[in-house]
């Protein structure tokens, strides 16, 4: 080491100080440290803490005069995972360290926030690669051994540590894919460190009740270059003949490479798929098989695929059969499995009988083929198969493994912003797989041009409402039920409601104002207070002034995009629910509040005046397009199930637009606000609106749940409504026929900015494959071993941590009244995911309705719903179901506070899985004769 270096380490010693956690290092460098001094360094850290224990690790480290001993803490620091400061000490460049400290003030100001808000086990996993390995296991063990608010804190620690440039920008894209509305107040772009100060814009987008995971439906009209309309399909066999660009597409994967077919939504790629299987079935000597397994990730697709698979290979006598979630239960895996050579799966029917042993392992096949591989990351089922493969490969197993073979329109780039980014984050991608190939269309361009035809794409920045006397009112009324709460905690003197929330300056009908209820809600959840009855009756009351203060939050959205109408209705149906269960003082207080103001809010939402400006536009574009072509199709895509029904109404109730007969299909996923569509209910409108001229427009939540291709279809509209990249190419490839169009209609300029982001995002995805594509074979293998390597060795390293099982009793209370329900020692877990509750003393604590939707699912006949039994509370409990001989109660753990029988500490959960106690299988012989 020259005493250059020396110096500039010294020099740099603050960044190092500010990011170093010595004892993760000490091991590696010991040979160069005097026994005692690594003793005080570990003494420093447990005492004074890490900054001070680093500081004195580099005095001794300064003082060394040994040979190597400066090599040997950058080997340290690589082998650590120190990869920001390693690379920051070698160039003497602390750059791109320094730009993370706005970040890391934002951060700290924020850390209240983030150890109420976030649970770290639910974002662990999409942020460990900004962190040390020891350090994720660190906040694992802190989680099962003290709880959540503790690992948070630990998280925040080591985030505060983190060197990785990128880990602002994880922790953005790990809140947001777990919906966490701490995600608004974690700003990534310029201007960061302001935003605690700061009001959020009153204009945020609202989250989309869309799934993270995208896909497409069987393109059956691009099928080959014969195919032709289902309606005209002939009932004599005539092979079909395969496109050129197909023949290029399949190449790579019919020479036995594990590859991910790229190519857009409408080209063909099952058929592709089929010539793949086909060719892999071929190939075998007499006396061997292959057997192919196909995954479609929902079951609409299954279905079709399925029937795709079928007719095409049952006339070549080779067969053919299907295990779904839907059908799992009359049947033997292993049977399908063993009897036949093309299987069909949803991926977590695999992901389960691996699990349980009915599939030994995946050398069972020959060949996987993973439609909307894009999926295959985080706990998708795609990537559990796909780590139960790499486990297979990397531990030196000497069974044959399968060919996997990737199905998407695109593989995405993630938070990239350059195309060295895009480019890492495919071949992490093609790791997940163990992909050779990323095949795409290049010598067939002009015939795969013909066939897919790739809409023109318009922005329209349209207006809103520039007075809006029906926000006003309601807005008041807000006023009062926050006035109304307030009063509540005034009574407590050492409480106030200021207290239970960190954000400031929220404004009504915002998501931020929703995510202050939230907040302020779950506090009111776990109050304590000395007289029972009294923490009942404030909880209670504070429980109805938050969730009404939340209905007339949601109705000031609806309002803003869609009518005010329509709104109102939402309000109103609210308070005749309200009528019917409890409707204790304070609902009656509300409910008198609002029908006092009712005639008003009436008169205002019938007055033509008060039209929403958005409507007027999508009105204007809806009736150009029919004018230009009568014969349009369209897709318009909103973000909430609200919306939808909101402008079925208004299309219906619309003399210029009424001739559009609007069919709607929204989500299957069921949410604390909404219930979805039925599987058969959502196969019928899309029947509907793909053979039949009557629903010329169809009103949508998503592309992630429907699986809609219609190759009619000339007119997507987003309204409102944006996302990825995946998801835009996605939705614009919903308008396959030539000519067709994609309009975006915002009244928010970011809105905007963000798909012009996409359209960026899609020229470097692709770029990006280009490049990949140059790379030497022998190099690119090598990469993806590396990674799968680093990837193995963080899942070992979790996996090792279990965690800690509580088993003490504790007490199940109403979440709305605090009620107690039952014990935890009396609940009992039936099937694996449902929990019901033993003995006769838990029936009296409840009420039972007939349920308005009974109907089978799995071993259970659904029957009635269950509610708290107090007359003034009726808080909905879960469901009471048939089960074998058996009625019996199935309750949710988002009803009830956990409170600890010693110590009266109160727990939230939201979901059974993070509740770690003792859970004891159901037993018929417990049940009563």
């Amino acid at each position: 080491m020259t005493a250059e270096e020396r110096q500039n380490l010294y020099t740099f010693r603050d960044y190092v100080t500010k990011i170093l956690d010595p004892t993760y290092i000490l091991s590696y460098v010991a040979p160069w440290f005097k026994e005692d001094e690594v003793q005080y360094i570990q003494a420093e850290k447990n005492n004074k803490g890490t900054v001070e224990a680093a500081s004195l690790f580099l005095r001794f480290l300064l003082e060394l005069q040994e040979e190597g001993w400066f090599r040997g803490f950058m080997d340290a620091l690589n082998h650590a995972g120190y990869s920001g400061l390693y690379e920051a000490i070698e160039n003497w460049d602390f750059q791109k360290i320094e730009k993370l400290e706005e970040y890391r003030l934002l951060l700290r100001r924020l850390q209240p926030e983030f150890k109420t808000r976030i649970n770290p086990s639910d974002i662990l996993p999409d942020i460990s690669e900004c962190l040390l390995d020891q350090e994720c296991e660190e906040i694992t063990q802190i989680c099962s051994d003290k709880g959540p608010m503790a690992g948070a804190e630990k998280m925040v620690e080591c985030l505060l540590r983190s060197d990785k440039e990128n880990w602002p920008k994880s922790l953005k894209l790990a809140l947001e894919k777990e919906e966490s509305k701490f995600s608004e107040l974690w700003i990534t772009e310029k201007g960061a460190k302001d935003v605690a100060l700061q009001d959020l814009e009153d204009e945020e987008m609202k989250t989309s009740e869309v799934q993270i995971f995208y896909k497409e439906e069987p393109e059956c009209q691009n099928l080959s270059e014969n195919s032709c309309p289902p309606s005209e399909v002939s009932h004599t066999h005539s092979p079909m003949k395969p496109r050129g660009y197909q023949l290029e597409l399949a190449l790579p994967a019919k020479n036995g490479k594990n590859t991910i077919i790229c190519a857009p939504t409408g080209c063909g790629k099952t058929f592709v798929s089929l010539l793949i299987c086909e060719h892999h079935l071929q190939k075998f000597p007499q006396g061997q098989k292959g057997k192919v397994v196909f995954f479609a990730v929902q079951v609409p697709v299954y279905e079709q695929q399925k029937s795709v698979f079928s007719k095409y290979f049952e006339r070549r006598g080779y067969k053919v059969s299907g295990i779904s979630g839907a059908t799992a239960e009359n049947v033997s895996v292993e049977q399908i499995i063993e009897d036949n050579d093309i299987i069909i799966l949803t991926p977590q029917i695999l992901v389960n009988s691996l699990k349980n042993g009915t599939v030994p392992s995946l050398s069972v096949f020959t060949l996987m083929i993973f439609d909307e591989c894009h999926n295959t990351s985080k706990h998708h089922p795609y990537n559990m198969i796909m780590f139960n493969y790499l486990d297979q490969k990397l531990g030196g197993s000497s069974d044959s493994l399968p060919q996997v073979v990737g199905l998407t329109a695109s593989v995405g780039v993630g938070d990239a912003k350059s195309t060295g980014e895009a480019l890492e984050y495919i071949c992490k991608l093609c790791a997940s797989l163990d992909i050779s190939v990323v095949a795409t269309v290049k010598d067939n361009l002009e015939e795969l041009e013909e066939v897919v035809y790739k809409p023109q794409k318009f922005f329209r920045k349209v207006e809103s409402r520039t007075t809006d006397r029906f926000k006003c009112i309601i807005s008041q009324l807000m006023k009062e039920a926050e006035s109304l709460a307030k009063s509540i905690f005034d009574t407590l003197g050492t409480i106030t409601l200021g207290n239970f929330s960190q954000i400031q300056n929220r404004n009504f009908g915002t998501q931020k104002y929703e995510q202050w209820i939230v907040a302020v809600q779950k506090k009111c959840m776990v109050l304590k207070m000395p007289d029972k009855d009294e923490e009942s009756r404030i909880c209670k009351a504070l429980f109805l002034y938050t969730s009404h203060l939340r209905k007339f939050n949601d109705a000031l959205i609806i309002s803003e995009h869609a009518r005010m109408k329509d709104a109102l209705d939402y309000l109103k149906d609210f308070f005749r629910n309200v009528r019917t269960a409890g409707f204790d003082e304070t609902e009656q207080d509300l409910t008198r509040r609002f029908e006092e103001k009712l005639q008003e809010l009436e008169s205002i939402s019938m007055d033509p005046s008060n039209e929403n400006p958005k409507l007027k536009d999508l009105c204007f574009v809806l009736q150009e397009e029919y004018h230009l072509n009568p014969e349009t199709r369209t897709i318009l895509f909103v973000k909430t199930r609200a919306l939808v029904d909101a402008l079925k109404k208004w299309i219906e109730e619309n003399p210029k637009l009424s001739f559009l007969k609007p069919g709607i299909s929204t989500g299957r996923g069921r949410t604390k606000q909404n219930i979805g569509m039925t599987l058969p209910a959502q196969k019928d409108v899309l029947h509907t609106f793909k053979t039949s001229g009557d629903n010329k427009i169809l009103i949508a939540t998503s592309v992630a749940d429907e699986g809609i291709d219609i190759a009619q279809c000339n007119l997507v509209i987003l309204y409102e409504y944006v996302g990825n990249v995946i998801k835009m190419i996605q939705t614009r490839g919903r308008g396959r026929a030539r000519g067709s169009k994609c309009f975006l209609l915002t009244s928010n300029s970011d809105v905007i900015e963000k798909e012009k982001i996409n359209i960026y995002k899609e020229k470097m995805m692709n770029d990006s494959i280009l490049r990949l594509q140059t790379w030497d074979e022998a190099v690119f293998k090598e990469k993806v071993r590396q990674i799968q390597i680093h990837e193995k060795f963080i899942r070992d390293s979790q996996s090792k941590v279990k965690p800690i099982l509580d088993k003490e009793n504790k007490k199940l209370l109403c979440r709305k009244c605090k009620a107690f329900a039952c014990y935890t020692a009396d609940i009992r877990v039936v099937e694996d995911c449902h929990y019901t509750v033993v003995g006769d003393a838990f029936k009296k604590c409840f009420v039972s309705k007939l349920h308005p939707k009974p109907k089978n699912f799995g071993s259970f006949e659904k029957k009635a719903k269950i509610f708290c039994a107090r007359q003034d509370c009726c808080h909905d409990w879960g469901i009471h179901v048939k089960y074998k001989t058996f009625e019996i109660p199935f309750i949710k753990i988002e009803s009830f506070v956990v409170e600890d029988i010693a110590t009266g500490a109160q727990t939230l959960y939201a979901k059974w899985r993070d509740f770690h106690f003792g859970k004891l299988p159901f037993d018929a012989a417990e049940m009563p004769k």
